[in-house]
């Protein structure tokens, strides 16, 4: 259940921060009924809270049918469901909290990586016909089984929304005349007899899932909800592409009339022996920050000097345990799971989802010069932006300057020693996450790059911001700047490279090799950009690299898996992090170069080593030094893992204490910055892995407005630069952060 890249109109108007007792921190998404938030409870566990939307909590049919959805979530709630934490269906605005579960729904799964293998396809049927047979014990009916509404997560498929189901004794009946479900996936009885709808429909439903699983599209297909329930009804279902071994089972489910069909225990069985994996997660111990988590002390700020915070459950203090600090090396930033350096490479809301939108950008930060950082600084905060809905600006620091973006400001230079606002370039007032400017073309006529979400790329003069040239495109691009050009891809294939300077077409055309390949990071020693694209079933994925000025392809190599490049090791080994699912990273794989000097090594040359992570994450980015790379997920959870021994060593894990935080970005002194959607900006000293700092919280009116995505802070020589959901920049000293 990844936060997905949208924003809540509702709260916009005024909706909640508040659901009870839980803070409301982040959309998740929202539907018919009403909008789901990232939320924790006191103690610090992560929820998922639905409120229902103010247009139906005056409606007390409706209020009716979301008490039905509370007894029945709770009624199953277990092992196959995200159990229910706390609900209120009286509150003015009726709200339930569950338990916050990763992972990527079916949907998602299959509209961005492509039908699931044989095998994966057999682990899901086992999966869901475990669930349906708990919900169905439970006395409950979902009756809206559909991909959106199944979780994949490293334990198995869970089911959710419970918005239309029933339980089999309840006396709530479906109104006459009304249909109430997802055609697709509906049974014929639910066209023809509603009031008869029984646990069977939950298993024809079953069925339409495994065929959209397996192939793409459902057993009934069409854009007209009318043909499909006619379909439905009476036609066969179409079960092209499903796995022989399967079809059977998967027909019987499809079958019309509802004693035909397998019972989910039937089908268990039809799957013996067991299917998938009965694997075991021992979850490590974990450190505590070394600053107490609390966002909202007196004054802001958190006291210091207190160690070893317990976390929920944890009855002992903890010292934190030194580990050797982590050699400092440059590294390099790579697409959707983002990686940031020292030499700050910004790359906002890398999103596992880039087929709904195109990755973020990462603009090139050169080392700050020595000159220009001061000796001695006491930071500043600037506003920005006065729509502070939910959406903080983006920035990039360039040979002395700071550049951002913000909604209704497609570009501003700020003075990074006062803040001041030098210049500002009016823009859209748009809804989404701005992405962070980059730099294009240096030396005495600098140009910086920015674009709104629904407009192109555009040059504008570094010193006064005055218009350049302009990238125009039918369709939205990806761009990266690679030394004396800019390459774009439009997604789909089709990339081309312009000059940074001027604009013009340096070239144009597709990569041998492949079909939609993800723009990584420009490599400035090599003078590379890195290209990856995985196999529409996830079995493999194709890693290269550009030569920007000719878009010739240098080198090219399959490797086994989902994977996507992170970044580069001392030694030059591209480092590439395995998805489980979605963003569930399971491991790191470390991609050696072959011997440049020998001719015969060819593009496949070189060896790979896979370090297996103990605990699946939900990896928001990495960041890599020297041997040691940094592994950041969703929830504020950091790992170290040294990548130097063949099976690579976990030097330490540290709960920040903060949730929907930004990719990771390194700094000097072996410190680590991140932000966090309250506008807090946390520094991780990574020689002993422990917080040491972090600044107060900057909402929209003092308590309003979570980030919806993070940007990524930007450090300068002894500045760190954060932006906040309140609109504003803000710059802090590094040397002491023990005192932000």
């Amino acid at each position: 259940m990844p936060p997905l890249n949208s924003t809540d109109a509702d709260r916009g108007a005024g909706g909640p921060e508040y659901a009870g007792e839980y803070r409301l921190q982040a959309v998740l998404g929202a539907g018919g009924m009403g909008v789901v938030h990232l939320a924790a409870s006191p103690s610090g566990l992560r929820l998922a809270v639905k409120v229902v939307h103010a247009r139906y909590a005056e409606d007390p049919d409706f209020r009716a049918r979301f008490r039905q959805e509370v007894a029945a979530a709770r009624r199953v709630s277990g092992a196959f469901t995200a159990p229910v934490v706390d609900a209120d269906p009286d509150a003015e605005r009726p709200w339930m909290a569950t338990l916050y579960v990763p992972g990527p729904t079916l949907a998602d799964q299959v509209r961005h990586r492509g039908p699931l293998s044989p095998a994966e396809l057999r682990r899901l049927t086992a999966g869901l016909a475990e669930a349906l047979r708990d919900i169905h014990r439970a006395g409950v009916v979902h009756r809206d089984l559909k991909p959106s509404n199944v979780l994949l997560t490293d334990s198995g498929p869970k089911v959710i929304d419970f918005g239309i189901s029933r339980p089999v004794d309840s006396d709530l009946r479906t109104e006459t005349g009304k249909l109430i479900g997802s055609p697709p996936f509906m049974a014929p009885e639910q066209f023809q007899r509603p009031r008869e709808v029984g646990p069977s429909a939950d298993v024809f439903a079953l069925g339409s899932v495994l065929v959209h699983a397996a192939t793409g599209h459902g057993p009934f297909d069409s854009d007209s909800p009318y043909i499909v329930a006619y379909q439905v009804v009476h036609d066969e279902p179409d079960l092209t592409g499903v796995p022989a071994e399967l079809a059977p089972l998967v027909a019987r489910c499809l079958a019309k009339e509802p004693a035909e069909r397998p019972t989910p225990a039937e089908i268990m069985a039809a799957l013996l022996p067991p299917s998938y994996e009965a694997e075991a997660f021992i979850p490590s111990q974990r450190r505590r920050p070394a600053l107490p988590a609390d966002p909202f002390a007196p004054g802001g700020r958190v006291p210091t000097g207190v160690t070893g915070e317990p976390g929920p459950g944890d009855t002992t203090t903890r010292p934190a345990v030194p580990a050797p600090p982590a050699p400092r090396r440059r590294s390099r930033l790579a697409p959707r799971l983002t990686v940031s350096a020292a030499v700050v490479l910004v790359l906002a809301g890398a999103g596992a989802y880039a087929a709904l939108r195109p990755p973020a950008r990462p603009p090139a930060e050169p080392p700050a010069h020595p000159a220009e950082v001061a000796t001695s600084f006491d930071g500043w905060q600037s506003r920005l932006q006065q729509y502070g809905q939910s959406v903080a600006p983006a920035c990039v620091h360039d040979t002395g300057s700071l550049y951002c973006s913000a909604r209704g400001v497609t570009l501003a230079r700020l003075d990074p020693v006062t803040g001041e606002v030098l210049w500002k370039r009016s823009g859209p007032v748009d809804s989404e996450p701005p992405d962070p400017p980059v730099p294009l073309a240096g030396g005495t006529d600098r140009l910086i790059g920015a674009a709104p979400k629904i407009g192109p790329l555009r040059a504008y003069a570094a010193e006064g911001g005055t218009p350049g040239w302009t990238a125009r495109s039918d369709v939205p691009e990806t761009y990266r700047p690679a030394g004396r050009v800019v390459v774009l891809s439009d997604g789909r294939g089709a990339l081309r490279a312009l000059d940074a300077r001027t604009g013009a077409r340096r070239w144009a055309h597709r990569l041998p090799g492949f079909d939609a390949p993800v723009l990584g990071a420009y490599d400035a020693p090599t003078g590379l950009v890195t290209v990856s694209e995985t196999a529409a079933d996830g079995r493999s994925s194709r890693i290269g690299a550009v030569l920007p000025a000719t878009g010739e392809v240098v080198w090219s190599r399959v490797v086994p898996g989902d994977v996507s490049p992170m970044g580069r090791t001392g030694d030059g080994t591209l480092v590439l992090a395995s998805r489980y699912q979605g963003d569930l990273v399971d491991a790191l794989v470390l991609l050696a170069p072959g011997d440049p000097d020998d001719p015969g090594s060819g593009p496949d040359a070189g060896s790979q080593r896979r370090i297996e992570i103990q605990e699946r994450m939900q990896v928001n980015g990495v960041v890599v030094r020297g041997s040691v790379a940094y592994l950041l997920s969703l929830d504020g959870r950091l790992l170290a893992v040294d990548t130097g021994t063949e099976k690579g060593s976990r030097l330490w894990d540290l709960e920040t204490g903060a949730t929907n935080v930004s990719v990771p970005v390194l700094g000097p002194d072996d410190r680590l910055y991140l932000s966090a959607a309250d506008g807090r900006l946390f520094a991780v000293d990574t020689a002993r892995g422990a917080v040491v700092g972090q600044t107060r919280p900057r909402l929209r009116n003092g308590r309003l407005g979570y980030a919806t995505q993070v940007p990524a802070p930007l450090v300068a020589g002894n500045r760190v630069f954060g932006t906040a959901p309140d609109g504003s920049v803000f710059a802090v000293d590094a040397r002491v952060a023990e005192s932000w």
